[in-house]
């Protein structure tokens, strides 16, 4: 995983009509009883009209880099065995800061990431790669 360590800007987007996604693909669950993200992914893109799924796709690269950090907050905690409460706890923060984490409407500084490493048992790394 690659960490950007520059600030993006905030933009807003245009309110855009949202098609209801069946109940069925908006989690899948995995075999270990956590959601597995890139399935659902899969499955509301299949529910989508082509315009829609540009619509989709645009936003979802725009939010990239947040929704790559909240699945691997998700991924660390449910491989330990944690709740968001444990979590959050085993930190010294939250349960609602881990909540932000995990559904991207917030991403964590490296401080709360070296902090979640430990709390599951693993290590950050961090790298700058080129695009």
């Amino acid at each position: 995983m690659t960490v950007k360590t520059t600030t993006a800007k905030k933009t807003t987007a245009p309110k855009r009509a949202a098609k209801k996604v069946p109940a069925a693909a908006r989690k899948v669950a995995t075999s270990s009883g956590g959601v597995d993200y890139r399935a659902a992914r899969t499955q509301r893109q299949a529910a989508l009209a082509d315009e829609q799924r540009q619509a989709y796709e645009h936003a979802y690269h725009d939010a990239g880099r947040a929704m790559d950090l909240a699945e691997l907050v998700y991924a660390a905690r449910t491989e330990a065995g944690l709740t968001q409460t444990q979590l959050a706890a085993a930190m010294g923060t939250s349960q609602s800061a881990v909540a932000t984490w995990e559904n991207g409407a917030r991403t964590p500084g490296i401080d709360a990431l070296e902090r979640l490493a430990a709390a599951c048992g693993k290590r950050l790394h961090i790298t700058i790669t080129a695009a």
